[in-house]
Order: C-alpha cells, then structure tokens, then sequence
C-alpha cells in the first residue's frame, strides 16, 4: 500500500498516446490457410488490433459456408472469390469495387492497406482513389519471379509493369528487406519502406527439441537430420534439396530428410526419394518441435521476397544453409548462425552441404549462436513499426513510449 504521507511516488506518465486509427486491411489469403502472407498479416493485425486501432478486414470467402467472424477483435468483410489455378487450396478475391465504395462510403476508413496485388486488391486501390481515400501497400510475393516456373515466363516483363503501377499508386510500399527495396527502386518503385516480419518467439525456441519426434524420424544420437518447411512447388527450387542430401548422405553416414508443407510436387518428391520422411502440414506447437529437432535447415529458394521460415528456423536453434538471399541475407551470419551461398550456385549450396555433413560439430556450435540474431523480431516491435508509417502517411506523429518519473505530492 502507498504511504499517503511520503514526499515523493512513483507515477508513470503517458504522454499523448497515438490516435487510434480506422484502418481497413485488404488481402485475398488469411488463416486457416497456410502461406507466409496469411500468417503474417494475421500477426500484424492482432498486433494493431492490441493498439486500439480499429480494423475492418476485406478478404475474399473462403468455403461457401465461410461466415465473417464477429470476435476476433476486428471486423470482417468477405468479398467473392475463386480458387488459384495450381494452388486450388487458396483463393483469388474476384473484383469488387462498387461494394467497395459503398462500404467504405457508409464507414469512411482513415487508410486503406493493401496486402495483396490480385483483383480484389486492385478493386479496393481503385475504390480508394474514388473516395480519396489514403492507400499504403505491402509488396510480399515475388510473382514475376514465380512465372518462370510455371511456363509463362514471358509474363515476367508485363507482371512488373503491372505490379510497379499498382504500388506506385499508393502513398507508400512495405517491403521486408533491404536487398528488394534496392531492386525495386532499380526498377522504378517509389515510396518504398524497409519493415521487418516479425517471428513468435515463445513458439519458436530451442526448448521445442524432442528426441521422440527424431526417434519417429529413425535419427539417432549420431545422425543429421535436414529440414525443409514450405510449400511443395517448383518455385521452392526442391530439387536442389535432393542435390544437398545426396552430397552429404556421401560424407556423412547417417542423413535423414523431413519435409513439412504440401504442394503438387509432393508425390514425384516422394518417388524420388523413398527414404525421406513426408510430415504434410504441420503447425503451431508441433511444427516448432520439428524445427528444433533438426540438425540443419535447408532453404533452396531464389524466389522469396522474404522466406519467413528462415526466422522460424533461426528463432529454434535451428542454423540455416540458404542462398544469400531474402530473410536469409539479413538474419543468417556466415558460419555463426547458418551459413550463405551465392545466390544460383548450386554446385556451392552442395559442395557446402557436404562439407558440413563431414564436420558435424559445426552445426552444433551454429545451433547455440541461432536464436540470438533474430531474438528482437517480436511482433509488438514490427506492430509499432507499421503504426509508425501509417501515422506517417496521415501526417500524425507516432507518440513517444511511457517514461517513469518521481513527482512531489502536496503535503497531507
């Protein structure tokens, strides 16, 4: 209990919080489906959502019995959709700006943001621009990347087009990492922003490791087990995984492979490589546990614009063998935490994995080192960084944090 009769107590002052703002997200994937977009947005919305924003969500419907949830802390719109051509599990949200307007005219936002670039992200830009609305934009999937894979390369150069003049619409694009804010600027981006994905460090730590799951695995004290977590697709780059196991099956005596995630690659995954242990879909305490019972993550993509994974993995104890790309640029240390390879040298990425399957101590030393890199990504940090740019585009200055001082009470 206070003693009224001090001179002094301590009293923490806030200053003039932030004004909490209307904002009204707009992406075509959410939970339950599983990619990096899905589930980072859905982090940062909570995260908003925890600062008193006030955030009405437009996604496209998910099942014909999808319902907008009503206590989630946010408000749901759901537009029309259909499924992805190859990727028949997610939806593309179809056209929709006259209900757009009429939405956004009854319950006018302070901003829009856009997460995602297909139609019902154009339909919301151009809503927006009709109702002068402020439009800030996320740029989270590499798609002109992603078209050589697919056999429709030749689109490359109009999905650019395409993609730098839906960004360059807005006030302002959110990227993850430096490297592509360089590249995009390059390619004639404006307004582009560097702000970090953010890692649940109380899901992803060290402590998840089990000898169980390596038991059901056939791994021994003796064995590495390389890790593979994402989608099974020919963007992932999935053959250089099979290169990399053989190489070190060759050095090392005992090699096991586990992949997580599925994809239409999964059965000629499975055909080529009988011995490799197929996980499907794993997630939240359970998809930790496989992380932290690896020995090794490999991460083969060149396709990524960030590779959440990546931080998932570190974030686990887990050292990373990546091309020195995306997510893996910014948070693998060359022979600390992981370890980096030019990116397209694939002859490099196996003549590393072998050399670390010949000295296994080094992933040892590399899993101690993992976690610390990545230990400040917590999503409340990355949360304050969006609300800083939005405060931004409107003009509003984000208010400083609480400071602690000792005032003087009047004598009693």
């Amino acid at each position: 209990m206070t003693d009224v009769h001090s001179d002094q107590i301590l009293v923490e002052e806030y200053p003039a919080g932030s004004p909490s703002m209307r904002l009204s997200v707009v992406t075509e994937t959410w939970p339950p489906e599983i990619n990096g977009v899905s589930l980072t947005l859905s982090k940062l919305v909570q995260g908003l959502c925890a600062r008193n924003h006030q955030v009405q969500l437009i996604r496209p419907r998910q099942t014909r019995v999808d319902q907008a949830m009503r206590h989630t802390g946010f408000e749901e719109v759901l537009m029309r959709g259909m499924p992805i051509p190859r990727y028949p599990e997610l939806k593309l949200g179809l056209p929709g700006k006259r209900a757009l307007i009429q939405a956004w005219t009854l319950k006018r936002p302070d901003l829009v943001h856009i997460a995602t670039e297909g139609p019902l992200g154009w339909s919301a830009l151009q809503a927006a621009r009709r109702l002068r609305l402020p439009v800030t934009s996320d740029f989270r999937t590499n798609f002109h990347a992603y078209s050589q894979h697919y056999g429709v390369g030749w689109l490359r150069k109009p999905i650019v087009a395409y993609l730098r003049k839906f960004h360059n619409l807005t006030r302002l694009t959110m990227v993850p990492t430096q490297a592509l804010r360089a590249e995009l600027i390059a390619g004639g981006f404006h307004h582009v922003q560097v702000v970090a994905r953010g890692v649940d460090t109380q899901l992803f730590r060290p402590e998840r490791r089990s000898e169980a799951l390596r038991a059901a695995w056939g791994a021994t004290a003796g064995s590495l087990v390389l890790l593979v977590v994402g989608r099974l697709a020919a963007e992932k780059n999935l053959d250089m995984v099979l290169r990399a196991f053989e190489a070190m099956r060759v050095a090392h005596p005992d090699v096991k492979l586990v992949f997580v995630g599925d994809g239409p690659l999964r059965e000629s995954l499975r055909q080529r490589c009988p011995q490799a242990v197929f996980a499907g879909m794993q997630r939240h305490q359970e998809l930790a546990a496989y992380y932290a019972s690896a020995d090794l993550f490999l991460f083969p993509s060149v396709t990524e614009t960030f590779g959440n994974v990546t931080i998932e993995a570190l974030a686990s104890g887990l050292p990373v063998l990546a091309f020195d790309t995306a997510a893996a640029a910014d948070w693998v240390r060359h022979e600390a935490n992981g370890w980096l390879v030019p990116p397209g040298d694939e002859s490099a990425f196996a003549a590393l994995a072998a050399s670390l399957a010949r000295e296994p101590a080094c992933l040892v030393q590399a899993r101690a080192l993992a976690c610390a890199e990545v230990a400040q990504l917590d999503w409340q940090q990355i949360a304050l960084q969006v609300e800083a740019l939005f405060l931004q585009t409107l003009g509003t200055p984000a208010s400083p944090a609480p400071v602690v001082r000792a005032r003087t009470l009047p004598a009693m």
